[in-house]
């Protein structure tokens, strides 16, 4: 087949634009060889096992699936009976981002609660944590947490554990929406069990397809206390590989090493690049327009800018418009810049250097 796409077009819409690393590539051939017993029962998929032990720990067990919905929706329902409910910030993507798969899917209510920089805290999941033995009220047995967060912010270990805690204290389970976990651990510095594990997360998901991979996820239980029936829910939510074996050869090929720290790195580096590039241009006036609306602490940069600007920007670098700014001034919008693993530092430059043109 011949290539069907223009390989030098490049933006910053997402990163699951980005095409596979070269090494998991790699890695997805050399599982390729002759056959494997399925649905997990493979050499890679226990291998697997020992890589995410050695990452969160001896009580740690993956359930590898297809994408981050899967993992989402499969291990929430393990950790809950039928009527449960689940405390989120308004901006999770399990709350605004995956089709209503939580609620259609696992029947699991949502109860979500605004917050400005997408992070909850123990005063914040109060305003969702009652109402336990009212037969009337969907019972909050579990705080959903994401790092690094939808508006690209990071949770700070003694943050996490003060959640955990908390949640703990009333009965409730602590999970924790991986899906840029690896973009967290290169921020953060810190080895992923430090700020997973060690502080109290119950049950986690793993995200490699935005760090490089072609496509795979994994629903990791780290106490085994907090989830039941993912063997059955996995099959019941159509997340189980027949050839699982591709999918835990890409997982393997990401944390046996350095690699999804190197890619990680890349990605947050790049963020850094754009947004330290602007600032300097808007302080010598050769940008106008454009305000940051989060700290930028892994690979998004989140802004206001001109609707006009924005919109032909959009032409030759897409990304999204992102929040509710445009509707509060119509003559301005926010949009998200995501980098990826294989951001240029190229790619940066012209881009901001096309949004200076259009300020």
């Amino acid at each position: 087949m011949s290539t069907l796409h223009d390989a030098t077009v490049r933006g910053f819409a997402s990163d699951n634009y980005s095409g596979v690393h070269p090494e998991i590539l790699e890695a997805i051939a050399a599982a390729n060889d002759g056959h494997q017993v399925a649905y997990g029962e493979d050499a890679y998929t226990a291998r697997l096992q020992e890589v995410f032990r050695h990452h969160f720990g001896d009580a740690a067990e993956a359930f590898p699936v297809f994408n981050g919905t899967g993992a989402n929706v499969t291990g929430l329902q393990s950790m809950l009976p039928r009527w449960g409910a689940v405390i989120a910030a308004s901006t999770a993507h399990i709350n605004v981002d995956e089709g209503g798969a939580p609620e259609r899917v696992a029947g699991i209510k949502i109860l979500n609660v605004p917050t400005g920089d997408g992070k909850l805290t123990p005063e914040l999941v109060d305003r969702e944590a009652w109402g336990w033995g009212d037969e009337h009220r969907a019972q909050p047995l579990v705080v959903s947490i994401t790092q690094s967060t939808e508006l690209g912010t990071l949770y700070t270990p003694d943050e996490v554990r003060a959640l955990a805690v908390h949640a703990h204290a009333r009965g409730m389970r602590l999970h924790l929406d991986g899906a840029r976990i690896s973009n967290a651990a290169a921020a953060l510095d810190l080895p992923l069990r430090a700020f997973t594990t060690d502080v109290g997360v119950d049950v986690l998901s793993f995200g490699g397809t935005k760090n490089g991979a072609l496509g795979g996820e994994a629903v990791v239980v780290l106490n085994p206390d907090a989830a039941e029936g993912l063997l059955f829910l996995r099959k019941l939510n159509m997340q189980l590989a027949s050839k699982m074996r591709f999918i835990s050869a890409q997982l393997i090929a990401l944390l046996e090493g350095d690699l999804y720290l190197r890619n990680a790195r890349r990605a947050n580096a790049m963020a850094q690049r754009l947004r330290t590039s602007v600032e300097a241009q808007l302080a010598a006036g050769t940008i106008s327009g454009v305000a940051f609306t989060q700290p930028t602490q892994s690979n998004g940069v989140f802004a206001t800018l001109p609707r006009r600007a924005a919109d032909e920007l959009r032409t030759m670098f897409r990304f999204y418009d992102w929040g509710p700014a445009g509707e509060e001034d119509a003559s301005t919008t926010e949009v998200r810049w995501m980098c990826s693993f294989d951001t240029a530092e190229d790619d940066v430059d012209a881009f901001v250097a096309e949004l200076a043109r259009l300020t």
